[in-house]
């Protein structure tokens, strides 16, 4: 055989791989840290969220999804993972993933395994629950936290403390640190210092987006697509964006997308009538922000309220973060759209739980109502579809979904089912609930979700004991119905009206204990 026969024969035995690996569908994962679904696409009205609701208008949205705990490490631990925080065992924000679980794949790490070039810039999984390369097994390369440095506007420089570009507050950042070390403080003890003393809640500033951590992700990820759009091999992309996560930071351009006078406060405040009162918590997160004032509502829900005049302010910045946000991901969809990428791309959008602004007197997440477990989730299969799906759904179903879609065998360790029957297929449900949990001391709660009606079961003393269910530890229940009570105002457990209704919830909680 001559050379040149020698080198046809390898290149046509080469060509059925390269076209196998091309029928594998691309990925973009994109995950927006706190947000909960305030968006064009979800009904509200008030919120500019354009490209999300062009994304939206290409794929389906689940309309009532919900995430397994509504705090960032325990939600994406789960959902990248694909099982329950029960088997996770992270519960926290300092359990690392593999300390529990050594050999767990993950998404992107299980796609790696199948073929795929896997690579990610921001928050995909939270760092506090993984090691300092964000889950190296998982990554063909190494991953960006905070984007590429050649992004970071040369007139701004990276923001203080990583979110702060106003010149009075960088000033003060740099006076107190400058403090510390004077006072002998070292490491991460100078910066406890400032954030002490200067950490705004909000933050307004004339800037470019990319004097912001967010805008430089969303060039690197568009650097990173162009690089992928290169390779003989499907990607699976994610793009971790950390807004609107407090504090809540934006350009001028989108504060000014909104009056403040027009953002709504939310309509109940107070704790649900019949409830039991250690369902809710005392706003810690917000409250380590140096210009939100003492309150007695922090310890006693109801008594007393964040003055109006703040909580518009915080609802207005949080709105403006989504925008900005939402800026970014139109330069990331567009970037996949001129390289000739999106037909043969799965998208997916999600916030990693939802935020309390304000209903029943509380704010950011960690509890099991409506406003902390309810969750963003956009799937755009390349295909156009457009639908809306109501009936219940979880992080859970993430993982199985992704692998469907893209032609890849399911794991068969999996705790949620694919989605993909909802996608391609119209179909109404593929299951009856969803189940989220949060703690309060040692009881834990599980929330059980239909399309209409939540059950929350508190047993005593389970609190990282998930296989210690008893009926008979049940200390407290609340039951809601959505239709009659959007805002969750009664607690109607134990009125006989809904007898039938929580027992057939009852039913779902058993199953779920059943067959864990």
């Amino acid at each position: 055989m001559t050379s040149l026969q020698k080198y046809l024969s390898l290149a046509l035995a080469a060509l059925p791989l390269f076209g196998q690996a091309q029928e594998k569908k691309n990925v973009l994962f994109i995950a927006v840290d706190d947000l909960k679904p305030i968006l064009g696409c979800y009904g509200n009205e008030l919120i500019q969220t354009p490209n999300i609701d062009k994304l939206a208008s290409q794929g389906v949205v689940f309309a009532n999804n919900h995430c397994q705990q509504a705090v960032c490490a325990p939600s994406r631990a789960s959902l990248l993972c694909g099982v329950q925080p029960d088997r996770t065992k992270v519960w926290d924000l300092k359990t690392l993933i593999r300390d529990m679980n050594p050999d767990i794949v993950t998404i992107p790490q299980y796609f790696k395994q199948n073929g795929y070039f896997t690579t990610s810039v921001g928050k995909i999984f939270d760092k506090r629950s993984v090691d300092a390369d964000h889950d190296e097994v998982s990554w063909s390369e190494p991953q960006v936290f905070e984007g590429d440095n050649k992004y970071v506007h040369s007139d701004y420089g990276r923001p203080a403390l990583g979110y702060y570009q106003l010149p009075c507050t960088k000033q003060k950042v740099a006076k107190y640190m400058k403090e510390a070390q004077a006072k002998g403080k070292k490491g991460y003890g100078i910066t406890k210092y400032a954030i002490e003393r200067v950490k705004p809640s909000t933050e307004m500033a004339d800037v470019p987006d990319n004097a912001y951590v967010d805008g430089v992700l969303a060039l690197s990820a568009i650097d990173r697509l162009e690089q992928l759009s290169k390779k003989d091999k499907p990607f699976f992309l994610g793009v971790g964006f950390k807004r609107p996560h407090l504090p809540f930071v934006a350009p001028t351009k989108y504060w000014n997308l909104y009056e403040r006078e027009d953002i709504p406060l939310a309509p109940y405040q107070k704790a649900s009538k019949n409830g039991p009162k250690f369902a809710y918590h005392n706003s810690g997160e917000l409250r380590s922000y140096t210009d939100i004032p003492p309150l007695n509502s922090f310890s006693d829900i109801g008594s007393d309220l964040l003055p109006v005049a703040k909580q518009k302010e915080l609802i207005h910045g949080y709105y403006a973060a989504i925008s900005y946000i939402d800026a970014q991901v139109g330069k990331v969809l567009s970037a996949l759209d001129s390289l000739g990428l999106r037909k043969n791309t799965v998208i997916i959008l999600w916030g990693d739980h939802g935020w309390h602004l304000g209903d029943h007197g509380i704010w950011c997440k960690h509890t099991n109502f409506e406003q902390a477990t309810r969750s963003p989730l956009i799937i755009s299969n390349g295909n156009g579809h457009q639908s809306v799906c109501s009936s219940p759904t979880e992080f859970l179903d993430v993982f199985p979904t992704l692998c469907d879609l893209a032609g890849i065998d399911i794991p068969n360790n999996l705790d949620g089912v694919s989605l993909r029957p909802i996608i391609e297929n119209n179909r109404d449900k593929v299951k009856d609930y969803s189940v989220s949990q949060f703690h309060r001391g040692k009881n834990e709660g599980y929330a059980f979700r239909t399309e209409r009606y939540r059950l929350v079961v508190w047993v005593k003393d389970m609190f990282r004991k998930p296989n210690d269910f008893k009926e008979d530890n049940i200390i407290a229940e609340e039951l809601y119905d959505y239709q009659e009570d959007p805002h969750e105002t009664v607690n109607v457990a134990d009125q006989k009206k809904y007898r039938k209704v929580k027992q057939e919830m009852m039913t779902y909680c058993r199953d779920y204990f059943k067959n864990r």
